[in-house]
């Protein structure tokens, strides 16, 4: 069994506020469980305007799969997302 997890650090620069920050917070969240079926939960800068980190996490049985998942994650972040400036954090497990 391969654990694999991604962080993403998301800087929101047009979010004035912890409602707009939640708002691009869970649309990321909501779209990433439903697409992928993957764990989802924002992990650090709760309580920052602007900052936002989010880990997904998969598990799969074997390690190629679990880098198609986590690949196919940070490819549809990007592209859906380009508002945003994204540090990307992976690592398997």
């Amino acid at each position: 069994m391969i654990i694999g997890s991604i962080i993403f650090d998301f800087h929101i620069p047009y979010s004035n506020s912890l409602k707009e920050k939640r708002m691009v917070v869970r649309s990321v969240k909501e779209k990433l469980k439903s697409k992928f079926n993957v764990s989802v939960s924002e992990v650090g800068n709760q309580d920052l305007w602007q900052s936002a980190q989010i880990a997904v996490v998969t598990v799969a049985p074997d390690q190629k799969q679990v880098e198609k998942v986590m690949q196919n994650v940070i490819n549809f972040v990007e592209a859906n997302f380009p508002e945003l400036h994204i540090n990307i954090y992976k690592e398997l497990i």
